[in-house]
């Protein structure tokens, strides 16, 4: 039989030492718990204790104003002496109001000139009485309008067919009154 020399390690690496801090636990390789668990505790005891500080500075930091306020009041004040002279008020100006008043403004007037052409009497012996039973232009009589502004500025609106004046371009409907 043989005997057997020291063990060599193995090609991974050493074996895990055991841990200076405590005996090996179930979470980490070499005891301990783990480390998430540990900051669950140090990280919100840690914000407790920034809160407290705080609380305790605001509370605490008027000091430095009550000891100025304190060495105020300890102190003398100073007097105070003032000298008034009165002047007399000088004697007041003369204000002229200025009321102004609107220019009128212009009146506009339009004018407006319309044309009324007439034609010519005809002579005695003719007769117009031939144009208004036929095909013509329907319109019979000396009168000429241009359109119905003229009619009604000759004080001759409406007229009617055979009517002196007549004609079918002022007649829209066609009914044989012109200009209604």
């Amino acid at each position: 039989m043989s005997r057997n020399s020291s063990p060599q390690p193995p090609p991974w690496g050493p074996p895990p030492q055991p841990s200076p801090f405590g005996p090996p636990g179930p979470g980490a390789p070499g005891g301990g718990a783990p480390r998430w668990a540990r900051k669950r505790v140090v990280i919100p005891a840690a914000a407790v204790l920034f809160f407290i500080g705080v609380g305790m500075g605001a509370a605490g930091g008027d000091s430095d104003a009550d000891r100025t306020e304190a060495a105020a009041k300890s102190s003398p004040a100073p007097t105070v002496t003032a000298t008034v002279s009165v002047t007399p008020a000088p004697a007041p100006a003369v204000t002229e109001t200025v009321t102004a008043s609107p220019e009128p403004v212009p009146t506009v007037t339009k004018t407006k000139t319309v044309e009324v052409t007439v034609a010519p009497e005809a002579p005695a012996g003719t007769s117009d009485d031939s144009g208004t039973s036929g095909g013509g232009s329907g319109g019979g009589g000396s009168a000429y309008y241009a359109n119905c502004t003229a009619v009604r500025a000759a004080g001759a609106a409406p007229i009617r067919r055979g009517d002196p004046g007549y004609g079918r371009h002022l007649d829209r409907d066609g009914d044989g009154v012109a200009c209604e």
